[in-house]
């Protein structure tokens, strides 16, 4: 009989990934809340606003007519044609059934993609600051994440030539996402095709998250990378979902859309893992699509009315930059010339540091910058009512200036 240790000795690749800071951010927040705190989250990524009532009612119909069996395993028919018909009409796109897939969320079909396409030895580059899970998922294939560290005072985008230097002979792919979450960075067409040019050049397949595309503002536009030509549209597998535009986080719809080959891998690959995405779910992600598009924009102008308030107050604590996001519904301020100040008897060294002491001293849960490639931020969702980021903002100004 084996020793216990050796019987519970746990796999390489778990050893190697974290637990989903975002979503342990947002746990203890809760933990506390439930406590008896009085906590104010800017940990959470997902809208406050409620499903819209034509999304809820789709599914309690799809419930009542007895739509609640397995589906096909990359999704319904009719929730294709219509993320076919989207991508057509907001993204200049073209595609058929066969090179779209659904997964439960856009996690879900990130995760799908990497494990169809990366092996031991390959490398993907992700710049940074970048989503928490990008590295992760990667590291779960046996492949190793390259990440590129972008600077503030460029905007946190990628340059043409930090993307050339960072290529090997080993580079499979480059996961890109605009808006962005963390720092809600948006690109130029002209950017994107500079890009674009070395990638298709150097052979690089592009996973473009799209996720947050409906949240964007001033005269920003969003552009899909995939439009520019069809030879880079061969290249691209675009990412998207209706968690955030539509609300929806807590129904797992994402989908992709892309190459043939790599879609019915990724299919294949699903059929033995989760199988069909929820029944219920897609047709109320079918209504999501194919119904009225008004509270998109009306969840954007409020987005952005929270953004101009988040921003100017975080500006105006002494020590803290905050950078103007283009889009998604995040703040990533930099806040390093707090770090090697005495808080609540310790000295802050880091982000997490930081973020601990905020959420101890002033009840205000956030995350680490560091989670996302750059210790010398914050991350704050302003996916909260108005009061609450008024609330929580003056919060901060207390504990970091009378701490």
């Amino acid at each position: 009989m084996k020793e216990p240790g050796v019987l519970h000795k746990l796999s390489r690749r778990i050893g190697l990934i974290k637990p989903s800071p975002t979503l342990a951010i947002q746990a203890k927040a809760n933990a506390l809340k439930a406590a008896g705190r009085d906590v104010i989250s800017f940990g959470a990524g997902e809208p406050d606003f409620d499903t819209p009532d034509n999304v809820k009612e789709a599914a309690i119909a799809s419930i009542k007519a007895g739509f609640t069996k397995y589906t096909a395993v990359g999704g319904i028919d009719d929730l294709k044609d219509a993320i076919i018909a989207k991508l057509k009409r907001d993204n200049q796109l073209a595609y058929e059934r066969s090179q779209v897939v659904v997964s439960a969320g856009a996690k879900h079909t990130l995760f799908n993609i990497a494990h169809v396409l990366f092996e031991e030895g390959d490398e993907v580059l992700v710049p940074s600051p970048y989503w928490v899970s990008y590295t992760d998922i990667v590291y779960l294939t046996g492949a190793t994440p390259v990440v590129i560290k972008t600077r503030m005072e460029d905007g946190f985008k990628l340059k043409p030539a930090e993307l050339e230097k960072a290529i090997t002979p080993r580079t499979k792919a480059i996961v890109i996402s605009y808006p962005s979450n963390p720092a809600g960075v948006c690109y130029t067409r002209k950017e994107l095709e500079e890009l674009a040019a070395i990638l298709l050049r150097r052979g690089i397949i592009i996973i473009s998250d799209d996720i947050y595309e409906k949240i964007i503002y001033d005269d920003n536009q969003f552009i899909s990378i995939a439009s520019f030509s069809e030879e880079l549209k061969s290249n691209t597998i675009v990412v998207n979902g209706v968690s955030k535009s539509y609300a929806m986080t807590g129904w797992r719809i994402g989908y992709a859309a892309g190459p043939e080959n790599i879609i019915a891998a990724m299919t294949k690959y699903q059929s033995q893992n989760t199988s069909n995405p929820t029944s219920i779910a897609q047709k109320a992600a079918l209504e999501a699509l194919n119904g009225p598009q008004e509270g998109v924009l009306a969840r954007g102008r409020e987005f952005q009315q929270r953004r101009d308030f988040i921003v100017r107050k975080l500006n105006e604590i002494p020590g803290i930059a905050c950078p103007n996001p283009q889009g998604a519904f995040y703040v990533f301020p930099h806040v390093a010339s707090f770090y090697g100040k005495r808080f609540g008897g310790k000295v802050i060294e880091n982000s997490s540091d930081l973020a601990a002491y905020l959420l101890e001293e002033a009840n205000v849960a956030l995350v680490p910058g560091a989670d996302f490639g750059h210790d010398d931020h914050l991350r704050l969702s302003y996916a909260t009512s108005m009061e609450l980021i008024e609330k929580g903002v003056e919060r901060i100004r207390k504990a970091l200036l009378n701490g």
